[in-house]
C-alpha cells in the first residue's frame, strides 16, 4: 500500500509544524484552495492551515514568476530547512 507523503513525515519523525504537513497533502489539491471546494467539510484547524497554504502558493514551484532561481544560491538554504525538520535518513 502506497503511503502519503504526510505519513512518511510522520513515520521518521519530522518535526514540521501542522500547517505544514498541511500543506504537504493539500498543496496539489485545487479544488480546496483555488475554488474553496469542501470547505464545509472542515473543521476550525482546517480553516486556519487553509490561510497557510494560500501563503505557500506564493512561492509553489508551478509560480507563473518570471523572476528566474540559482537554485545554486537557494540549495544551502533549502537543505538547512531539510536538516531541521527531517532525519538525515528517511524509510519509504
Amino acid at each position: 500500500m502506497a503511503r502519503s507523503n504526510v505519513q512518511v513525515a510522520k513515520e521518521n519523525g519530522s518535526t514540521l509544524p501542522k500547517a505544514g504537513l498541511f500543506i504537504i497533502r493539500y498543496h496539489s489539491f485545487y479544488p480546496l484552495h483555488k475554488e474553496n471546494a469542501y470547505t464545509h467539510l472542515m473543521n476550525e484547524e482546517d480553516c486556519e492551515n487553509l490561510k497557510w497554504l494560500h501563503v505557500f502558493n506564493k512561492y509553489d514551484l508551478y509560480s507563473k514568476s518570471k523572476v528566474h532561481v540559482d537554485v545554486e544560491e537557494v540549495k544551502p538554504y533549502y537543505l538547512s530547512l531539510i536538516e531541521k525538520y527531517f532525519p538525515a535518513k528517511l524509510k519509504w
